[in-house]
């Protein structure tokens, strides 16, 4: 779904300090902003609201009538794609991806769909880098030259990732098999003591009975990334988000920190949500079939309310360059759960390998003797 282009909030992201007027950074695990040059703390104004859940098929088709629209300054990454918000004044940054130093020039605004709740940063800087470097001391089989290359954190940035989250009530009828394991005896010949001998094992076999049915089951809080700049299976691992703690959308929350825009838009988002939710359907199913063994044959799942969230999540993002080949480390700002890709050194693996077998081959040599 492409942003709608009519009523729009234009968004800067910087507050003056009401102290002194300098400009003001979001404090992790409070609820103010920070003045580095006076230390006075801005507090960021409660909003009491409930975050609403929005109706999926309303805003598909009314799409160009919503009004819940943010006008932000992004920039896009020539080598990830990634578009992340740029603050006034910059001169030159960085993606905060893949370190690519990003042409500044090519800043430009564009709508996008608001947030609607977020998690604000809960950690500090410091505190995630000190769990990245234990996260990389607890690495098994890394390059020796991998703690060399991760020790400058200049780029280790703060990020809002943008997410979905949709629910839906379904239904699913579907047609199987079910299977009912049973034993038959089956006579076999073999050779003992140079003879050959006849003997009885009792050999599973399956019996098929075709069956039918329904299997109902709500779905709440469907988690999809919204962005294709990292990647999915450790934004999956970075789970679980305490999503009973979103605060509703305010802008304060984002000061000091870089936002990326969806990438994945709300349709779309909903086909991954569909196929995270077909993994339980299909896990249901087998139950309400029962027996030994099953096979599903045939489905059909009918999605009723369907309603989603857009969402800003926090993590803190690094990436360096070894010998060539690009790699991304993340933290949960929330829980400090740390994720990332890496590389391996095979000359530990082949080691550990031979070592491996010495002591297979040890063990097999003294048992013998």
């Amino acid at each position: 779904m492409e942003a709608p282009e009519l009523a729009n909030s234009k968004q800067s992201n910087t507050f003056g300090c009401i102290n002194c007027g300098a400009d003001l950074k979001f404090s992790p695990g409070t609820t103010s902003l920070s003045c580095e040059y006076c230390g006075a703390a801005n507090e960021i104004p409660v909003i009491e609201e409930e975050i609403e859940e929005l109706d999926f098929e309303a805003h598909l088709a009314n799409a160009s009538d919503q009004e819940d629209q943010l006008t932000v300054n992004l920039v896009k990454c020539q080598v990830c794609a990634a578009e992340s918000t740029l603050e006034p004044h910059i001169t030159a940054a960085s993606c905060p991806y893949c370190d690519t130093p990003l042409i500044v020039a090519d800043a430009h605004e564009e709508n996008i769909l608001k947030p609607k709740s977020l998690l604000p940063f809960k950690i500090k800087k410091k505190e995630a880098i000190a769990n990245f470097k234990i996260w990389i001391k607890k690495l098994w089989f890394a390059p020796n030259a991998l703690k060399k290359a991760v020790l400058s954190f200049d780029h280790f940035k703060g990020v809002y990732l943008p997410f979905w989250t949709y629910d839906s009530k379904t239904s699913t009828s579907y047609t199987g098999q079910r299977g009912r394991h049973y034993y038959v005896s089956q006579s076999y010949t073999t050779t003992e003591n140079g003879k050959t001998v006849t003997k009885t094992r009792q050999v599973r076999k399956t019996s098929w009975t075709f069956v039918t049915g329904r299997v109902n089951h709500d779905f709440d809080d469907v988690l999809v990334p919204a962005s294709n700049s990292l990647p999915h299976k450790q934004l999956a691992a970075l789970e679980p988000w305490d999503l009973e703690n979103l605060v509703p959308f305010t802008p304060e929350y984002l000061s000091g920190f870089t936002t990326e825009k969806y990438q994945v838009n709300l349709k779309l988002g909903f086909d991954k949500a569909c196929d995270i939710m077909n993994g339980t359907i299909a896990t249901l199913i087998r139950q309400d079939i029962g027996g030994d063994d099953q096979r599903i044959l045939t489905r059909n799942t009918q999605h009723k309310n369907i309603t989603f969230k857009h969402l800003l999540l926090p993590a803190y993002v690094s990436a360096y360059n070894f010998k060539g080949k690009l790699y991304r480390f993340m933290v949960n700002a929330r829980t400090g759960e740390v994720q990332g890709e890496r590389p391996y050194s095979w000359i530990k693996i082949a080691a550990a390998i031979l070592i491996g077998l010495a002591i297979a081959f040890s063990i097999y040599f003294f048992s013998k003797n």
